[in-house]
């Protein structure tokens, strides 16, 4: 049976480190290798701060996975396998929010939106997981359109701030350097506008999108070749680049605090990490990455708890239509091939009786059509009943009646091309 299957590597089970690990290369380089085997039909990948999820339609799909995740070096003890029902499942929690770090968060929406587009530009996608996310998307914006679940502070970025804000016991006065001026950057930039800082500094690699950042929030775009300079006088460094390699280093940072007696707060929110490991080393630095927002989503998620149950109510609701709209595809995948194979024999049929009629005498345009509307009508006719049984069989869970038709006619479903 060809179903969508999945392998989900998250926050839930592994810390920052062991999803760094568990993700080789870009998008393209993981979804090209997969597509290319044989019995994987479609797939996508989705890759956040927090998460590492690989889908793939497939009549193999979970043994092809548990194979894929081994030659990646991917622990058991942190990698979850699901089949199409818990897949589907998954994926329409995840587009609300109830599977996020920061339950509820907008970004989520947004990165499946533009990482499900990667793969349909590679060309790794179909039908069937165009219909999954399809209804993610839908079934996200439903559900910040009809519950709560987004109010307040729901993002990594904003998460951040409100960490630093908890540790430093707030951020009045305080100057804060933040790196990256992406999506993520540009989240906790405008989180920190809300506060009571003294100033805000941005560095990014192009400086054009550091000025237009700081220019919006009243801040100061810096250099990015000098970022150690300004880590000297800042309370609060905040990373959150998409950098392949270390932003911030053990030697960076021990020039920087040479001759500071003073804490600074270093928060890494980026995957792969920005900031080296050992910097926590360094005399005066606290670090923290992702694994500390764990505590602001605690609070959050007894904030969000009733508008999470009314999410799970939606989110049964669009599972249901979702489940159906797969049962209806299936039983079209196999109608529409069956009309196929008999329009084929008809159109041969219908040319060969035109064709021994000729040598009889001539056929003109009314001739031809007559016999073209009949051939048609006959298979439209034979086939109609079928069609019905096989919706039927569909709607019903009958497998067995599918699997008869796909073996007496010889068809193959949606295979790959």
């Amino acid at each position: 049976m060809i179903e969508i299957s999945s392998m989900v590597v998250t926050h839930a089970k592994a810390s920052v480190e062991e999803m760094e690990q568990s993700w080789h290369g870009d998008l393209e380089s993981m979804l090209k290798p997969l597509y290319a085997q044989e019995l994987i039909y479609e797939c996508a990948v989705l890759k956040t701060c927090n998460r590492v999820e690989i889908y793939v339609v497939s009549p193999k799909g979970s043994q092809i996975l548990f194979h894929f995740a081994k030659n990646m070096g991917v622990s058991s003890r942190i990698v979850e396998f699901y089949d199409h029902d818990e897949t589907m499942t998954h994926l329409l929690r995840l587009s609300s929010g109830l599977e996020s770090m920061i339950v509820g968060e907008d970004q989520i929406l947004g990165q499946i939106k533009e990482l499900y587009g990667i793969a349909k530009d590679v060309g790794t996608t179909g039908k069937m997981l165009d219909t999954a996310f399809s209804k993610a998307i839908q079934v996200g914006k439903r559900v910040r359109t009809e519950t709560g679940i987004n109010k307040g502070s729901v993002s990594i970025g904003s998460a951040a701030v409100d960490l630093a804000d908890r540790i430093l016991d707030g951020l009045t006065g305080k100057t804060i350097l933040v790196i990256g001026a992406g999506e993520m950057g540009t989240l906790v930039a405008r989180a920190l506008a809300h506060k009571n800082i003294d100033a805000i500094y941005i560095a990014n690699r192009t400086f054009e999108r550091a000025e237009m950042l700081a220019s919006e929030l009243g801040g100061l775009a810096v250099p990015y070749s000098n970022i150690g300079e300004y880590v000297k006088t800042a309370d609060v460094v905040i990373s959150a680049t998409s950098a392949p390699h270390y932003v911030l280093t053990e030697a960076i940072m021990s020039k920087a605090m040479e001759n500071r007696d003073r804490e600074i707060l270093l928060i890494d929110i980026a995957n792969p990490r920005d900031i080296e490991n050992s910097v926590a080393q360094v005399p005066n630095v606290l670090l923290h990455n992702i694994d500390g927002l764990r505590i602001i989503n605690e609070k959050n998620m007894q904030m969000r708890r009733e508008e999470a149950k009314k999410a799970e109510v939606l989110i049964e609701e669009e599972l249901i239509l979702l489940k159906t709209q797969f049962k209806r595809q299936k039983a079209d995948g196999l109608i529409s091939e069956l009309y196929a194979r008999l329009y084929d024999v008809r159109e041969h049929e219908k040319e060969r009786a035109i064709n021994r009629l000729k040598t009889y005498h001539s056929i003109g345009d009314i001739e031809t059509k007559v016999i073209d509307d009949l051939t048609h009508s006959i298979v439209n006719k034979i086939l109609a009943e079928p069609t019905k049984a096989l919706r039927d069989a569909a709607e019903h869970d009958d497998e067995k009646t599918l699997d008869t038709v796909s073996r007496l006619f010889k068809l193959n479903g949606s295979q790959k091309e």
